[in-house]
């Protein structure tokens, strides 16, 4: 997702990048939402063989819309670097620059936190519902909830990002994150639980996002925004591991989720004071 962040920056002004990376952030989620149940489909009528041809028949189809965007100049990113009256850099910046900025590094906590939440949620939701003594059906329709509230969250986020700064709201999707799980702690584990649960969970799910990409493209300049934000997603993915892989180790040793969901609201709380600390340029 960084690499098509990355270049649809490019064709937008500075101010614009949040909008443009919550959009491509909604957009992925639909497209999720719309092709699971598809394949799917596909599976049970005729085999993973026409399941694969069809989604890369798909692929094959976007592209001549990928050498539309790619083709464009970088021109009016370039002329718009200092909008506002925010100086953004355009030389290229190496990672070991940016890695000497406070403000880069507490973007990595955020990112990093995300990484774990999200992981956890998406390897752990059946089995916590089922130690609910709850039907399967619930974590499916959750998980559903989870991905059609992230294509709002992920809209409405990026529209906020031109309006506030973007590390007082990339703080707030952190908080509620910990509020939704002190909620769901200490509330009775029914199914209107789990849905509110979820529901509150998608608007903040990758809604993250659109403000970190857009701080990074601030800090750094569009031009470096494929490479140092795709860095931000290693620490993503590292978080994502370990919030996989932890969740199964409580299970194995404590049979209970308890101290997986205590760890993911101090890990969020964490992320949001590091997103509060984040100090940029104006209304970045």
């Amino acid at each position: 997702i960084s690499l098509f962040i990355g270049a649809a920056v490019q064709m937008v002004p500075t101010h614009r990048t949040s909008f443009v990376s919550g959009l491509i952030n909604a957009s992925s989620s639909l497209g999720q939402f719309i092709f699971a149940p598809l394949v799917q489909f596909f599976l049970s009528m005729w085999s993973w063989a026409i399941a694969t041809a069809s989604l890369g028949l798909v692929a094959l189809a976007s592209m001549p819309l990928l050498y539309w965007i790619t083709g464009k100049t970088t021109a009016q990113a370039d002329s718009a670097s200092a909008c506002c009256g925010v100086a953004v850099p355009n030389e290229k910046v190496g990672f070991r620059h940016a890695w000497s900025s406070r403000n880069y590094r507490l973007l990595h906590i955020g990112f990093f936190t995300c990484g774990f939440h999200v992981a956890f949620l998406v390897t752990h939701l059946p089995g916590a519902v089922s130690m609910c003594g709850l039907p399967s059906t619930v974590a499916s329709t959750a998980l559903a909830l989870i991905g059609i509230t992230n294509v709002f969250g992920s809209l409405a986020v990026g529209q906020l990002c031109q309006k506030y700064s973007m590390s007082k709201v990339l703080g707030s999707l952190y908080l509620i994150r910990v509020l939704a799980v002190v909620f769901y702690m200490f509330a009775p584990k029914t199914e209107v639980t789990w849905y509110i649960f979820a529901a509150v969970l998608g608007t903040t799910w990758l809604a993250t996002v659109p403000p970190t990409a857009g701080l990074v493209g601030g800090l750094f300049g569009l031009r470096n925004i494929s490479t140092l934000f795709g860095l931000t997603m290693l620490s993503h993915q590292v978080g994502a591991f370990l919030g996989a892989y932890l969740g199964g180790v409580a299970v194995q040793y404590t049979h209970s989720f308890d101290w997986m969901w205590w760890a993911d609201a101090g890990l969020a709380l964490i992320a949001a004071i590091a997103s509060f600390a984040v100090k940029v340029p104006r209304k970045l």
